[in-house]
């Protein structure tokens, strides 16, 4: 999450308060959140949701609190909730960042996350190891390598934002329509 909010602190230059999006059931949200808090230099602004009707109530919170933007946490159902969540965002004019491009092909502003390929050829690999017969606990954990940003250029129009040049170098893909 720490590259994301870099993310979004280069596309607003001056924020010092984002609201984070996350999932109260999935543990992995905890900590992340945690270890955000730790390091982020933000102020970050923790706004649960579990639900359809926690993500409307999460959005009206961010709306009273203007937060400078937003960061969504990895959850499937936020996955799920996706197109909900880049409406709100959008008529709320908060700018956010996301760990799935399939959020910024869905309207979201910005995706950065490993690369679906690259988990999928990792995937693959451990499926025939274990196919050849090695034990799955004997396998090594391994961590992404490859990482992607996707970035949705009509949502940055629509919230009135312009993106850095120094940012849209670095993207993989760039959403024009």
């Amino acid at each position: 999450m720490s590259k994301q909010l870099e993310l979004l602190t280069e596309v607003v230059p001056k924020a010092s308060r984002v609201a984070v999006l996350w999932n109260p059931d999935n543990s992995g949200n905890a900590r992340q959140l945690r270890a955000a808090e730790a390091v982020s230099g933000l102020r970050l602004e923790p706004v649960g949701a579990r639900s359809s009707a926690e993500i409307d109530k999460a959005f009206a919170t961010m709306a009273q609190q203007r937060p400078d933007g937003f960061v969504v946490l990895l959850d499937p159902f936020f996955v799920g909730e996706r197109e909900r969540i880049a409406d709100l965002a959008i008529r709320n004019r908060l700018p956010g960042v996301y760990g799935f491009r399939i959020h910024a092909d869905d309207r979201g502003l910005m995706a950065y996350g490993a690369s679906r390929v690259e988990l999928a050829r990792q995937t693959a690999y451990y499926v025939a190891r274990i196919l050849k017969g090695a034990k799955p606990a004997d396998l090594p954990v391994a961590q992404p390598t490859k990482f992607e940003l996707v970035i949705n250029m009509k949502t940055a129009k629509a919230l009135g934002l312009k993106i850095p040049r120094s940012v849209l170098l670095r993207a993989d893909e760039i959403i024009e329509r």
